[in-house]
């Protein structure tokens, strides 16, 4: 089969980065899905990988985790679908990716396709999807209904591929008041679309953009941008009496106390959550641990480095 990969961790304007490979075509386990790929998507993911995961010698590593297609066999102990299925999911860290012409996935992780969508907009999908679903529903832990009466939540970043997604669900699916950042016209036009309530601009200071509409201080706040920078800002919107503390808490020596910060926050009533860029040492974590890393897969880093 065809197959895009890569040998070393090369910057990716060298001619190498990503090759053109033949390799041999997997065959399934038990529960696995050989799916026909039709669609692939990028993410952040994929270049950390790359610039990082360093294959052994004379070996590639295929990377691509989000994808659509078409069941073309299934294993003896398969019982969720069978050829002919169109199926989209988020794959495995442990197994090669699906950008190739066919890709082994266990069906657990595997849904039915959407018939409203076409293959690409099917893969465009997963990783964000779930990322914002986890952390709405389970890290926020907010109940789907249109009972919020009164609250609100801050997305900060919400123009991006999770922010995107979150505003929609939280508008669709709860009864919160949706307050969005962007810090441009288009994205902010975008995010309004999406289902926000109302926009503001992280580039200002937060606690004069509520203000400027009249918004209290919101019960929830997703951070998906540097969220470093962003705490003590989110801090002054909400309680600025709280800003020296966090800031405090911001060099070096202290980032890591992001339980300390985020019971400061539950002190005022206010649930805080970031979704942090996972570095090195979480994806050898993740692999040494045979699982996903949180922090790439869901939207929340089991170590929570703060």
């Amino acid at each position: 089969m065809k197959a895009v990969a890569y040998q070393q961790c090369l910057p990716i304007a060298h001619a190498e980065s990503l090759l053109d490979v033949d390799l041999p075509e997997p065959a399934p386990g038990p529960h696995d899905l050989l799916v026909e790929i039709r669609a692939v998507a990028a993410n952040p993911l994929d270049t950390k990988m790359r610039a990082r995961a360093q294959p052994a010698p004379g070996h590639c590593k295929v990377l691509g985790w989000d994808a659509s297609g078409m069941v073309r066999a299934v294993g003896a102990d398969v019982t969720l679908f069978q050829p002919g299925d169109r199926v989209w999911y988020a794959g495995s860290l442990q197994r090669p990716g699906s950008n190739s012409e066919v890709h082994l996935v266990d069906e657990r992780l595997a849904g039915t396709a959407p018939k409203s969508l076409d293959f690409a907009a099917a893969a465009a999908l997963p990783l964000t999807t779930i990322t914002a679903w986890e952390m709405l529903f389970e890290r926020l832990a907010i109940s789907p209904g249109k009972h919020h009466h009164g609250q609100s939540i801050l997305i900060v970043g919400a123009a991006g591929g999770v922010g995107s997604i979150l505003t929609q669900l939280a508008r669709r699916l709860t009864g919160l008041k949706v307050i969005a950042t962007a810090s441009r016209p288009e994205t902010a036009q975008w995010v309004r679309e999406l289902g926000a309530h109302e926009v503001i601009d992280h580039m200002r200071p937060l606690g004069d953009e509520l203000r400027r509409i009249n918004a209290q201080a919101p019960n929830y706040v997703v951070s998906l941008t540097n969220t470093a920078k962003h705490y003590a800002a989110i801090a002054q919107a909400i309680a600025p009496q709280e800003v020296r503390a966090h800031r405090r808490s911001g060099n070096r020596r202290h980032r890591h106390r992001t339980p300390e910060r985020k019971e400061r926050f539950a002190a005022l009533g206010v649930h805080v959550h970031a979704l942090h860029v996972c570095d090195q040492r979480h994806d050898r974590a993740a692999q040494s641990a045979q699982r996903g890393c949180g922090a790439c897969r869901f939207g929340g880093d089991p170590h929570d480095p703060g």
